[in-house]
């Protein structure tokens, strides 16, 4: 069994939370996907059943949704003390629909900027 795990979303500083929105926008069946894979995620942390997990580049990793179509989502986790809660915290970064084998530079460029903001301010 895993370690339990907080999941938070990245906020934008306008106060946009972009995966949030992402996620919202899909087809029934796709946020449905998306929200066992949530699930599996904060019960069973990095070692969720039937979760895949894929390290990008240095802290970002992502872990993929499939629902007919496939959809990525950019993360970093980290750990975090705060008063009397410590624990590790998942930070979803950055989301796309998958149209190739690899993910695009853009799509790597927005998470990693992303990841900066969150790492700075942690």
């Amino acid at each position: 069994m895993g370690t339990n795990i907080q999941i938070i979303f990245y906020r934008a500083p306008s106060g946009q939370e972009p995966v949030r929105e992402y996620l919202s926008g899909l087809p029934l069946r796709d946020r449905a996907a998306a929200a066992d894979v949530l699930d599996a995620i904060r019960e069973h942390g990095l070692h969720a059943p039937g979760v895949r997990f894929k390290q990008i580049r240095g802290k970002l990793w992502e872990f993929y949704v499939e629902a007919g179509v496939s959809h990525r989502i950019f993360y970093v986790v980290f750990f975090f003390f705060f008063f009397f809660i410590t624990g590790p915290m998942m930070v979803l970064l950055h989301s796309y629909k998958k149209q190739s084998q690899k993910a695009p530079a853009r799509e790597i460029k927005t998470a990693e900027r992303r990841m900066k903001e969150v790492l700075h301010e942690s």
